[in-house]
């Protein structure tokens, strides 16, 4: 078998056992949060493991997928800030003195105190 084939082998059954030891984890930790407060705080009945899964499936489903954003998206927010970051360098470069004060005063007027980018060294 090639090399690749082997890795997909191993982390099929590995991811599979991963989910499943989160909703175990995850169900749980509802049900006994659930089990814990609600009867005291509202009044309402204990749940079930059941229960809390699909308490846990319906958080994920209203709030979203707390914070774990696919990689494509992320990546390509960091290049756009990378990108605008530079260009904001090159025009803070491309300014007068009185220039950069009239920024920093209309930036500080928005925003704050303003620092501007620092020069990168030159090797």
């Amino acid at each position: 078998m090639r090399p690749r084939w082997k890795r997909l082998l191993w982390i099929g059954p590995a991811a599979i056992v991963g989910i499943a030891l989160c909703i175990a984890i995850g169900g749980e930790i509802v049900r006994l949060l659930w089990n814990w407060l609600t009867p005291m705080l509202f009044g309402w009945k204990q749940i079930g493991f059941w229960q809390a899964v699909g308490i846990l499936a319906l958080c994920r489903i209203l709030f979203g997928s707390h914070g774990f954003r696919g990689g494509h998206r992320s990546g390509f927010r960091r290049r756009m800030d990378e990108r605008m970051w530079r260009k904001m360098e090159e025009r803070w470069e491309q300014m007068t003195p009185e220039e950069r004060e009239r920024a920093r005063e209309r930036w500080h007027g928005r925003c704050g105190p303003f620092e501007p980018p620092e020069p990168k060294p030159t090797a």
